[in-house]
């Protein structure tokens, strides 16, 4: 029996994306997080110091495709938590405890990310990146003529 490889449509990406969340979620539930909070810690983890709030929110918004008024809330939800912590009238930093949430989840996260594009040659991953960018921007043009 011959197995084809489909092409990309909607459906090949959508069971990627689903599958690699649904191990993502995995490990993030045994840390009490969700997976928007998880796209906000990193977002403040990689910051380079205290971070305007809207800057995060505007960060959320394009990433996840939610409305400002949900990344306020998952900021709120980190906030509570003690994950992020004001800094001024405007900006958030990462916590200790943020930090630690952060680099545990990110450590538990590697081993199975790397398991799941072991072996995938360099070259393909780069086909598969420009393709998906490509959609990313594309649909992003489409989502915002819809807007207007």
């Amino acid at each position: 029996m011959t197995t084809t490889t489909p092409l990309v449509d909607p459906r090949v990406i959508a069971l990627a994306h689903y599958a690699a969340r649904a191990v993502l979620e995995r490990v993030l539930a045994r840390h009490g997080m969700t997976f928007q909070q998880s796209v906000t810690l990193r977002l403040a983890a990689v910051a380079d110091g205290p971070t305007e709030r809207e800057h995060l929110v505007d960060g959320l918004v394009g990433s996840l495709k939610i409305d400002a008024a949900d990344a306020h809330g998952v900021l709120d939800e980190l906030l509570a938590a003690g994950l992020l912590a004001p800094d001024g009238a405007s900006r958030v930093r990462l916590t200790d405890a943020g930090r630690e949430r952060f680099d545990t989840t990110s450590a538990e996260t590697a081993p199975i990310t790397a398991r799941v594009y072991a072996d995938i040659p360099k070259e393909d991953l780069a086909v598969a990146g420009r393709v998906l960018t490509l959609i990313t921007e594309r649909a992003d043009a489409e989502l915002a003529a819809l807007s207007e």
